[in-house]
């Protein structure tokens, strides 16, 4: 499983730091994501994406079929 914010933040035309501020998330934090580093991911933190980038299916987050060998 792999998450795609940052192909949607390049769809949406913003910005890691644009997201940062607006979630109130870190800028490093953003960034772990947007690498897809890790693999665990918190709700909280999911949850403050989805609300600030307006995201009407949690799903569309997630590549459930990429096997990335990050």
């Amino acid at each position: 499983m792999r998450l795609r914010l940052k192909e949607i933040l390049k769809q949406r035309n913003l910005e890691q730091k644009d997201l940062a501020v607006a979630s109130g998330l870190s800028a490093r934090a953003i960034s772990d994501l947007c690498n897809n580093k890790g693999n665990r991911y918190n709700k909280d933190t999911l949850e403050r994406i989805i609300l600030v980038l307006d995201i009407k299916d949690a799903n569309e987050l997630f590549d459930l079929n990429n096997q990335s060998s990050d």
